[in-house]
Formats: structure tokens, sequence, C-alpha cells
């Protein structure tokens, strides 16, 4: 039987190579004698219909995006309607610098997504694990960082942000508990990522739907108290978050060892969490140009609150509701562009630069009808998906002006996403 993700079967039938030790790189050890749950939800992208294969393997990261957002708008309900505008206010300040945060680890994931997907592509387990450890302990080592500088510096940058001065005390104790939880959320995002570019889209959504219950159900608990545990407020709100992401990381790591997943770090496979230099140099060299669009994004969005800030706090409320339909938008370009860059690096460890471009030109057009229809959507219910978050609904002029801009800028910009993912491969050295 062949390991889990059975890459050699797969690229034997794929290329009429013939089967022998000599095919791989390196052995593969540890390999299950039956079929396991981590074998059926992988999928070779390396062969079957392009198009559809991209479309089915989009899906469960749609699904992941658009629960993500889900999660994120119950909680912005939450804190609006039991809290009120100031903390809504201080949660949208808060979260614009966590956005901030999360993009800049955004496109080193997406590149580690690459790495991994090249290695299996290239049936090199071996490779796939170095990239692992190595992305493990740089991911842990960073977020440790930001952490501690975020606890303690919290309230000042918020205070450098211009943040209303009545939400300023509710961001700071808000950020502050959210950083306990970036170390969690880093390395979940990590993980999601290497599983998705081993071609196993599928268990991440289910990790990230444990989260999303168990960060929903608690939210409302930890904010007005019930039982003996007390009222905490918009820190409730954080705290909520902090124990989802941690429950959910070590509910995944549990289930890739129970499970014998063929990229889990097994007994006397320490060695691997020793960063490779090279590894890491080329972790930096693809991450830092393909999330650079996402930081520069980020950052235009805790510039543009800092100037909304200076319109008071109710202001930033409608800012922070506008933020969260922008979410619902820029969701398909996230998750085709994501399908697009593990596809793509599956083909180049395979060599199969014909693939390559027909993904890019499919990954263009989903992105065209999935987003458009998504931008067509919420202009035309952009009110009522207002009053959601604000208790009330804003005057038409308001809500329409503030959407509509807002929606042609995903337009424009989610069609190039896909192509620019498939395009940043690297080629053949």
């Amino acid at each position: 039987m062949a390991w889990p993700f059975d890459y050699e079967r797969s690229m034997a039938s794929e290329d009429e190579r013939p089967r022998s030790p000599a095919d791989a790189p390196t052995p593969i050890p540890d390999a299950p004698r039956a079929a396991s749950p981590a074998r059926a939800r992988s999928t070779a992208l390396t062969e079957g219909p392009i198009a559809r294969t991209l479309l089915f393997f989009s899906l469960p990261i749609l699904a992941s995006n658009v629960l993500q957002s889900i999660n994120a708008s119950i909680n912005t309900v939450w804190i609006g309607r039991l809290l009120g505008e100031r903390a809504l206010s201080a949660g949208a300040n808060a979260n614009s610098l966590l956005f901030f945060l999360l993009g800049g680890v955004f496109g080193l994931g997406l590149a580690a997504t690459v790495l991994v997907g090249q290695s299996l592509g290239g049936r090199n387990l071996d490779e796939a694990k170095r990239t692992i450890g190595t992305c493990i302990t740089f991911f842990g080592a960073v977020s440790l960082v930001l952490a501690i500088f975020g606890i303690a510096f919290a309230e000042h940058v918020l205070a450098a942000m211009r943040t209303p001065p009545d939400s300023l005390p509710l961001a700071s104790a808000y950020l502050r508990v959210t950083f306990i939880a970036l170390p969690g959320m880093y390395l979940f995002t990590f993980a999601m990522m290497a599983l998705r570019g081993a071609g196993d889209a599928k268990t991440p959504f289910y990790f990230l739907l444990l989260s999303a219950v168990v960060d929903v159900s608690l939210n409302p608990l930890l904010i007005r108290g019930i039982g003996p545990i007390p009222a905490l407020g918009i820190t409730g709100s954080a705290l909520a978050t902090a124990i989802a992401q941690w429950t959910s990381l070590a509910a995944l790591v549990v289930y890739l060892y129970l499970s014998k997943h063929f990229l889990r770090l097994a007994r006397g496979e320490g060695h691997y969490l020793k960063i490779d230099r090279v590894i890491l140099r080329a972790l930096i060299l693809k991450g830092v140009p393909m999330g650079l669009q996402v930081v520069v994004m980020s950052a235009s969005m805790i510039f543009m609150i800092s100037l909304v800030n200076h319109f008071g706090s109710r202001t930033t409320a409608a800012y922070g509701a506008c933020f969260q339909l922008w979410n619902y938008i820029q969701m398909p370009a996230f998750a085709v562009g994501s399908a697009v860059s593990s596809m793509a690096a599956q083909n180049v460890g395979a060599k199969r630069w014909d693939r390559v471009a027909k993904v890019a030109r499919a990954g263009v057009i989903y992105n065209v009808l999935l987003t458009g229809s998504l931008v067509l959507l919420v202009t035309l219910v952009n009110r009522p998906a207002f009053g959601i978050f604000l208790g009330t609904i804003p005057r038409r002029s308001t809500s329409r002006a503030t959407s509509t801009t807002w929606c042609r800028g995903r337009s424009c910009s989610s069609a190039s996403r896909s192509f620019s993912r498939a395009s940043c491969e690297p080629r053949e050295r």
C-alpha cells in the first residue's frame, strides 16, 4: 500500500514512469498499511481536469473563509449589541491592527504552501518535513516576539492610531488579550496552509468549524457573564477568541498524530525543527512578494481608520460594519488564489508546466465570476446588511456610497490575485 497521499501511484499513472525505490528522492517512513482519513482527504493536484479539480479544491477553502467571516461578524454583532458603539469602535481599531499582523504572515504561509506542494509534487517527503519543521520554529518564534511586544505596547500603538479617547481603554484591553492568541493564530494558519499545500482542503475546514463554534458560543457568556463566570465585557470577547484558537490548534495536532498523517513529525524526527537556512531564505524571498499586497492593504486600513477616528466612535463603528461586509467580498479572491497556489506548486514540483498556465487562467475566470456576483449582491442589500451590525439602518446615501466604493476596489483587484499567485510560483532552478 502506498503512503497516505499516494503520490507514487498518482504520479506513475500521470506520466507512466515505472515505480521503483529509486523513483523517490528519500524513503517514505512509517507508511501505514491501511487507508486513513488523511489519505482520503488528500488530493493529488497534478492529475485530472484542471477546471473541475480547481473548483472542488477551492470550495472547502471558500467555505473556510466564509466560516471565518461569519465568526468575526457574529462576534462584532455581540460586541455592538451587548456593549454599544464605544466597544464596537474599540473592536474595529484593534481588529485593523490584528489584520495587519495576520496579513504579514499570510504571504509567508502562502510560501509554505508552495514549498510543501513542490516537495510533494516531486515526491520528496524529506524536504516537505524539513519545510514543516523550519516553519514551525520560525512562525512560533516570530509570533511569540510579536505577542510580547503587543501586550507591552498595545495602548501606545492604539493611541498612535488616534483611537477615540472613549474607546481607547476598551481597545487596549481587547488587543492585549488578543495578543495572547497570536501564537496560536500563526501556528494554526501555517498548519492549515501546509495541509492545503498537500492537497487537503477539508481538514482545515473542520477545525475552523470547531474554532468558530467555540468562539461564537463563549462570546456572549464571557461578555455578559453567567453563573460563576464574571462579566468581562469586551475583554471576554477577546478571551473567547484566544480559547477557541488554542483549542482548535491543540485538537488539530492531536488529530494529525492519531491519524498518523504523513506530514507529522514522528518520534525521532525532532531534528526537522532545526531551521534550515536554505528553506528559510526561500520562505522569506517567496513569501514577502506574495504577502506584500496583503500587507499594503492592511497598512492602508490602519491609515484609513486613523482618519475615520477623527469623526468619533459612531463613525468608526459604521466603518467597522463596512469592514465586515468587505470581508465577504474578498473571500472568493483569497480562496481561489490559495487553491491556485497549492495546485500550481504541486504541478511545478512535478514539472507539469503546461498545467500551471491552465491553472492560472481557470483561477482568473473563477475569481471574476464569484467576486462579481458578490459585488452585485452587496450593492443590492447594503442598507439592511449595515443594520445588522449597527442596530439601525443608515441613510441610503451613506450606506450606498460606502459599500459601492469598497466593492469597486474588490472587483478590480480580485481578478489579478489568482494570476499573480500562479505567476509567483518559482521556476526550475
